[in-house]
């Protein structure tokens, strides 16, 4: 098992349990911070939106084409912005650390 570190909207730190299998989006839903993720994790909706802090975002594997589009659309993308959804937790990523996007 290991730990996201995620930041909230108002800049609280939360370390939460993470396990493989699991997308960083079922785990921020799980533990309990508000992210909404209405599409339930298909990539069409940019509601699971993050920012994942620099040293980690080269870690994860690319930005398929359709979660690009979507993290554009957002209306708050920045450069390290993916979609929790589309992030798989493996047990190589304990201590990500990320923050949640603004909400729209």
């Amino acid at each position: 098992m290991g730990t996201v570190i995620a930041t909230d909207r108002e800049g609280a730190e939360h370390r939460l349990e993470a396990r493989e299998g699991h997308t960083l989006m079922e785990i921020l839903r799980d533990g309990g911070l508000p992210i909404e993720a209405i599409c339930g994790g298909q990539c069409i909706c940019s509601t699971c939106h993050v920012y994942v802090d620099a040293e980690w975002a080269g870690r994860l594997t690319p930005r398929a084409t359709d979660e690009q589009v979507m993290v554009e659309d957002s209306g708050h993308y920045e450069e390290n912005s993916r979609l929790a959804c589309q992030v798989p937790y493996v047990d190589e990523l304990d201590g990500i650390r990320l923050t949640l996007a603004p909400e729209f």
